[in-house]
């Protein structure tokens, strides 16, 4: 079989300023990235409409990729929702009652709906490819290790109910979790129809402690790829008192080796991320140890967030330039690795012919 092609890529918000874009989409290629991830957030829709379709068409022109984020439209991560201003019923409902401020439910008709219209506006901008970023369930634990769980809202309530003919239980049964994995594939299933009919492709990206929320997402038809962001510099994997609990060319090859595994066997693609952002100064070496790790495994569309170590964010790294040179560096150097393979096969492949 011949060798896939690598695809790199990287995130890229915080400026809807247009000569600063066009130097940015410039910088993307020549630190030897395919791909543009664009957040097209609820603000962006209402205040940025036709920035974002030049954004894209300049993106297009320098030959990138454009895919767009639905940045913080039924909330984290990203923008908080200015969705539930208008809809405050269809908060995600903890099952202690509280709703939860910034985080819609799956199961919200109006929230299906305002995806839609989202999606036509994405349409109209001339984008090609939605990336779904991270969805999950809300989860939060109380003291004494009691976990407050969601979506309980009435309608959740309501159609577990007509589902399993008995009410919601207060605590996350097998039933409970089942109808969380069902609400998001459900959602997906509409949404992603719909972004097919206008001739759109589902890309979505997961988190590792929410895999058993949306390994569901596997069944959905309408999903051509499915990937996760295994970042290794995370509270999950800091120790109290420094280092991590695995070393990160590990963490993230186990990671990015078992979504590979996953989405391909439900016939898939898998896009895997590279973190970029919250590095301390004296790590940002080990952006070369992750990309290595991701190419390793057999990942072959990897990306990078964000653009520049995520200057323009409250989570950005300490030495920005030094994040985005090594970033560069490491693509590049997984680029010649996919080079160096495809070449080999086609030589062998054709000294076999001669003999």
């Amino acid at each position: 079989m011949v060798p896939k092609l690598l695809k790199t890529g990287v995130a890229y918000h915080g400026n809807r300023i247009l000569r600063h874009v066009e130097e940015d989409m410039i910088d993307i290629v020549r630190h030897n990235m395919d791909i543009v991830v664009h957040m097209f957030s609820h603000n962006d829709w209402d205040r940025h409409y036709g920035v974002m379709k030049t954004i894209f068409d300049i993106s297009k022109e320098k030959g990138l990729e454009v895919w767009v984020d639905n940045w913080g439209l039924g909330g984290p991560p990203g923008d908080k929702s200015h969705f539930l201003q208008y809809h405050p019923e269809a908060h995600q409902v903890y099952s202690d009652g509280t709703a939860n401020p910034v985080s819609v439910c799956f199961n919200s008709p109006a929230y299906v709906q305002f995806t839609k219209e989202w999606i036509d506006a994405v349409a109209s901008c001339g984008g090609d490819k939605i990336f779904w970023d991270e969805p999950r369930f809300i989860g939060i634990k109380e003291e004494g290790g009691d976990k407050r769980f969601t979506c309980c809202c009435p309608t959740c309530k309501k159609l577990f109910e007509e589902q399993y003919n008995m009410k919601m239980p207060a605590s996350l049964t097998t039933e409970v979790e089942e109808f969380r994995r069902n609400s998001m594939v459900n959602y997906f299933k509409t949404v992603g129809a719909y972004a097919k009919l206008k001739g759109m492709e589902n890309i979505v990206c997961t988190m590792p402690h929410t895999v058993h929320q949306t390994d569901g997402l596997l069944s959905v038809d309408e999903i051509s790829d499915l990937g996760i962001d295994p970042y290794w510099a995370t509270g999950r994997n800091r120790k109290e008192k420094g280092g991590y609990i695995k070393e990160p060319y590990d963490f993230v090859y186990d990671i990015t080796r078992d979504c590979i595994e996953a989405s391909a066997q439900s016939g898939k693609d898998c896009n895997i991320w590279i973190q970029g952002v919250d590095l301390r100064a004296g790590t940002e070496h080990e952006i070369y140890q992750a990309a290595d790790a991701a190419y390793d495994a057999g990942a072959r569309t990897i990306l990078f967030w964000s653009f520049r170590g995520g200057e323009s964010n409250t989570y950005k790294s300490d030495i920005c330039e030094k994040v985005w040179h090594i970033a560069g560096e490491a693509m590049g150097r997984i680029k010649s690795r996919n080079l160096d393979e495809i070449r080999n096969y086609f030589y062998s492949k054709r000294m076999n012919e001669i003999k």
